[in-house]
């Protein structure tokens, strides 16, 4: 394909198809990991490709990434064609009309809202398929005068009128209302207009990653200026929220309101599983965009008043009664564990998630390029909550059909081939909205890397890391386990390697001062007990720093028994 001058969707391409990719496919390889990928998974077929929005979404990496390179028009360039009433809409028969009008209606669209906002069909070449198609054509108007044309063929190829100005779809239509919302597509815009709400625009191709070329709100920006209220009501995913972010950057937080759709991908999708009154409902309900760093007492205001009638809320506890006594803990925080190897560490934290299951519902999932293979991580799992080891009579029965569904609904596993911390975080997050994991164990810390962060500093890596888990943990109200393996071990005189603190772990002081709570793993080979200590502990009503809880090890469950030790200053009978 030649570039020179070509757009898609009103974007001027400077590189059409940058990675080399099928042109038309919807899926295939990704190019920013199969490369990377085991020779016999090199080929498979791991992303999704959306050539209308000219974006790619791999489901391996967990990576969106843009199928072409664009450049900005210039100045010189801002010569606008002006479209004519087309001619094309003359050749379309009436029966392709009334199957047009038809299939508008299973979208919840009538047969008046179209009319009202100038939907068209007409016939128009599309770059995409080479051939003259039987188009939808969305008509834009600016002061009345036809701007430009959006054209939609069967196969979902979009296409903008040639040379064009670029402005939001409706826009004459949010002319004397002191508000407007903006949405993703004309789609969006019908819905909401089949809704009752008439001030509704659309940017006109989409949103992508890049967020430079928004030449649409460059020419339309006065059409803002006297707006009190921006609702932005636009799709919940990577191209949304940066067009989200970048629309509240250039209008202004203080206007700028936010509307979701739950369960639903965008307006017209809430139209139709639910109604236009609710669809309406919906728009009411936005919610202001919040000021950045602060909170104001109504804020907070349960939180207070709570804590003045309770006084400290008590920590959530795992069920172990020696080891509840001195540790607990709240959501919205992170633990780190550490301990020297084949300590115990992660089938401790295992039985953490397994009894804040039992006790209070939670589910978890594992980041735990440590426990692979994960149908043996998975066997541990369901050996904890059965309390015994499966044999092979009892597979397919009921006790084991009820154990394998519990460990189905609750334990979740995110198994990738590359381990990053960004993509853990959004595997993470996505897995709170379908799932609702309470629990996020990232094991160990050293393998999931934040690849993100290019210092070479230890103490600055340490410290960005914790801070972006600190904020996954509080923005999805999650409990976030840390395992950390000691990179500095001693021994004693006696030959035994001393028992690690958080200062042995690689970047140490930073550990200890960033982590809410930190947890000592440490078996103790001769006696045969595992000893958990809190090393840590950063609120005093949650536990106690120095606090030991012992435990022997079950072989058959793969739990840990507490053990309670002698009290040295107790008299003994003889004494």
């Amino acid at each position: 394909m030649n570039v020179e001058d070509k757009e898609i969707n009103g974007f001027l391409i400077d590189q059409f198809n940058q990675h080399g990719l099928d042109v038309g496919k919807t899926q295939g390889t990704c190019p920013l990991c199969s490369s990377t990928r085991k020779p016999e998974n090199r080929k498979k077929k791991c992303a999704s490709y959306d050539w209308e929005r000219g974006i790619g979404t791999c489901h391996n990496c967990d990576t969106p990434f843009q199928l072409h390179t664009y450049k900005r028009k210039g100045k010189a360039e801002r010569e606008y064609v002006i479209p004519t009433e087309l001619e094309s809409q003359k050749t379309i028969n009436r029966s392709t009309k009334e199957k047009t009008i038809q299939w508008f209606k299973t979208r919840g669209i009538s047969k008046q809202t179209l009319d009202e906002l100038k939907v068209s069909v007409g016939k128009e070449y599309m770059p995409q398929t080479n051939n003259t198609e039987n188009t939808i054509q969305f008509n834009y108007y600016v002061g009345g005068q036809l701007t430009n044309i959006k054209y939609r063929d069967a196969r979902k190829n979009f296409k903008l009128y040639k040379g064009a100005e670029k402005v939001f779809y409706n826009i004459d239509n949010i002319v004397g209302h002191e508000d407007c919302i903006i949405v993703e597509g004309e789609m969006d815009v019908l819905a909401l207009h089949e809704a009752g709400v008439t001030n509704a625009i659309s940017v006109p191709n989409g949103a992508t990653l890049n967020t430079n070329n928004l030449d649409y709100l460059d020419n339309c920006i006065d059409y803002f200026e006297d707006k009190k209220k921006i609702i932005i009501a636009v799709d919940n995913d990577p191209p949304g929220v940066a067009l989200q972010q970048e629309l509240i950057r250039r209008l202004g937080a203080e206007v700028c309101f936010i509307a979701t759709f739950d369960d639903c991908k965008d307006a017209n999708e809430y139209l139709l599983k639910y109604s236009a009154k609710e669809l309406m409902s919906r728009i009411k309900q936005a919610h202001p965009v919040p000021l950045e760093n602060v909170t104001t007492f109504r804020d907070i205001e349960d939180e207070v008043t709570d804590f003045v009638r309770n006084g400290f809320k008590r920590g959530f506890t795992v069920g172990l009664h020696n080891f509840d006594k001195i540790f607990s803990t709240y959501t919205k925080q992170f633990i780190t564990v550490t301990g020297i190897p084949s300590s115990g560490k992660s089938d401790f934290v295992d039985q953490m998630c397994v009894g804040y299951n039992k006790e209070y519902g939670w589910k978890t999932a594992f980041a735990s390029p440590e426990n692979a293979p994960t149908y043996l991580h998975a066997h541990k799992l369901m050996r904890k909550v059965w309390g015994d080891m499966p044999n092979k009579g009892d597979i397919g029965g009921n006790k084991w059909n009820q154990v394998a569904q519990h460990v189905n609904d609750n334990f979740f596993f995110i198994d990738m081939e590359r381990y990053t911390l960004e993509s853990v975080l959004r595997k993470g997050a996505e897995l709170v909205k379908r799932k609702g994991i309470k629990c996020l164990v990232i094991d160990p810390y050293n393998k999931v890397r934040d690849v993100d962060c290019t210092t070479e500093d230890v103490n600055k890596y340490t410290m960005e890391y914790l801070t972006k888990i600190e904020t996954f943990a509080k923005k999805y109200d999650v409990l976030v386990f840390i395992v950390a393996h000691p990179t500095k071990m001693y021994k004693t005189q006696e030959g035994k390697i001393e028992e690690p603190t958080m200062y042995n772990i690689k970047g140490g002081g930073e550990w200890y001062d960033a982590s809410y709570h930190g947890l000592l793993v440490h078996r103790d080979y001769e006696a045969k007990t595992t000893k958990v200590k809190v090393l840590k502990c950063k609120f005093q009503n949650l536990g106690e720093n120095g606090a030991e809880a012992h435990f022997t090890w079950e072989p058959r469950s793969g739990c840990f028994v507490p053990h309670e030790m002698p009290d040295l200053d107790d008299k003994m009978p003889w004494d």
